[in-house]
């Protein structure tokens, strides 16, 4: 039987329970599937007592190999509207009042094209596994659209169907043309759970339903979405929540309630359900997300972007809250490189505490790439990502530390990959199929690609201004 080997790396990060990191490691694949790890020479034993014959042996010496990185938080669409407002300083709600109308300009192909960019600079940036947050659906956009992009480039998927249903005229944030009936909404999400949903081990295709804010849908809506998602297997639920002061003052005068205790309310807490930010939860309510086994996805570029915080994730890290990653909206971070963002969660972490001048050695880079990896598949709900173990999925991907900006950094190679400058993926595999070669993504024509994205965003920025 064929099989591929990933051989010769520099330092192999497995993520496995006893966290073992390997010189001169390989990784054996078998299909879509991760049939040994170790050292070479132990590979080579084992392969000796079995019937498989290499048949692709990729030689990774000279980098780090890693399991693949999981985006737990993202809005590829945004990509179209980069630097607008975050160059001028806009917080969240101001932010989001600017860009509504320039997003109201989108339809199906500029979903699909904005999908393909973002997550092809994920690719590169080595992520596997992706999960977005699509809520806005106007001239006839849909799910789909997105959802083909990663289909064609062999992204592990987690698109989730969001929604807005409170316009301004009944107290909510976004305008009422943005909005949708919320019949509608809930047909639409039995319709792409019905087609796309794929609940199975290693499934490459899974989906989530997530109504966008507190301050964009009903009580009522998020009642309904929450109590059709438990009629799937595997269908999580997504959320905005405590991203900034204004959203919890917002919360408070609305509903009486701080916002994780309005989401408790509505039946939004537990292992199925996760939210994007979690910036200012308080000690009880940390300990409310532990006990719950709710999950948080930390997006610390965009917090900064925004000025709406630093989140405590530290403090949660210890109460054993689920924390994963995400980049946030290509709008609100204006970059797609999730190794980078672990290195942010790192940083930030360290500043902006109480004694924080003594606080350097309070998140380590391991810390941050476990939130990266480990982290994203526990948010996610996936047992079979997240760390390089036989019978795990065959996701890993490999940064060179062969290159000028790590030289010098041989004492640690594993942290040089956040310490220093982030690199660019050398090499990714998915599912067991190889996706980044040599740095590059094979059979995309990345410049045609970024000429039709561009084309895209002008013309949805002419017909604003006109």
């Amino acid at each position: 039987m064929a099989i591929t080997a990933v051989r010769n790396a520099e330092r192999l990060v497995t993520m496995n329970s006893e966290r073992r990191e390997i010189i001169n490691g390989t990784v054996l694949v078998d299909g879509n599937k991760i049939i040994f790890v170790g050292d070479n020479e132990e590979a080579n034993q084992w392969l000796q007592n079995q019937s498989f014959e290499v048949e692709e042996d990729i030689d990774a010496s000279g980098t780090v190999v890693l399991p693949g990185l999981i985006n737990c938080h993202h809005h590829l669409y945004q990509t179209l509207t980069r630097s607008i407002g975050t160059a001028q300083g806009l917080s969240l709600f101001d932010w989001l009042k600017t860009l509504y109308p320039i997003w109201g300009r989108m339809d199906g192909e500029a979903v699909y094209v904005s999908a393909r960019l973002g997550l092809a600079e994920l690719l590169l940036s080595g992520a596997t596994t992706v999960a977005d947050h699509l809520y806005l659906f106007p001239n006839g956009a849909k799910l789909d659209d997105e959802i083909r992009a990663a289909q064609e480039l062999g992204v592990r998927f987690h698109p989730t169907r969001g929604s807005m249903s409170l316009g301004e005229s009944r107290g909510g944030l976004p305008p009422d043309n943005l909005c949708e009936d919320e019949d509608d909404i809930l047909a639409d999400c039995i319709r792409v759970l019905d087609k796309f949903h794929d609940p199975d081990p290693y499934s490459m295709l899974r989906l989530g339903l997530a109504p966008c804010s507190p301050f964009s849908v009903s009580a009522d809506l998020m009642r309904k979405t929450a109590e059709l998602a438990r009629q799937y297997p595997a269908v999580n639920l997504h959320t905005h929540l405590a991203e900034t002061i204004d959203e919890n003052r917002f919360c408070q005068l609305q509903f009486g309630m701080r916002p994780l205790e309005y989401m408790e309310s509505l039946g939004w807490t537990g292992k199925d359900v996760w939210y994007a930010h979690m910036v200012h939860p308080d000690e009880e309510e940390i300990s409310t997300l532990a006990k719950t086994q709710s999950g948080v996805c930390h997006c610390p570029t965009s917090n900064m972007i925004l000025a709406s915080g630093i989140a405590p994730i530290r403090q949660m890290c210890d109460a054993d809250v689920r924390v994963g990653l995400g980049v946030d909206g290509s709008a609100s971070n204006d970059g797609n490189h999730l190794l980078g963002e672990a290195r942010q969660a790192m940083l930030l972490q360290r500043v902006g505490w109480p004694g924080f001048e003594s606080s350097a050695g309070r998140f380590s880079a391991r810390e941050a790439l476990e939130l990266a990896t480990l982290g994203g598949a526990r948010v996610l709900n996936r047992d079979d990502i997240g760390s390089l173990e036989a019978g795990k999925a065959a996701d890993l991907v490999s940064f060179r530390i062969d290159d000028i900006s790590h030289a010098g950094a041989m004492s640690d190679p594993v942290a040089s990959l956040l310490t220093c400058a982030p690199g660019r993926v050398w090499y990714s595999m998915i599912n067991g199929q190889s996706v980044v070669e040599q740095g590059e993504i094979p059979g995309l024509d990345l410049d045609l690609l970024v000429q039709q994205h561009n084309q895209i965003s002008q013309r949805m920025l002419t017909k604003v201004e006109k």
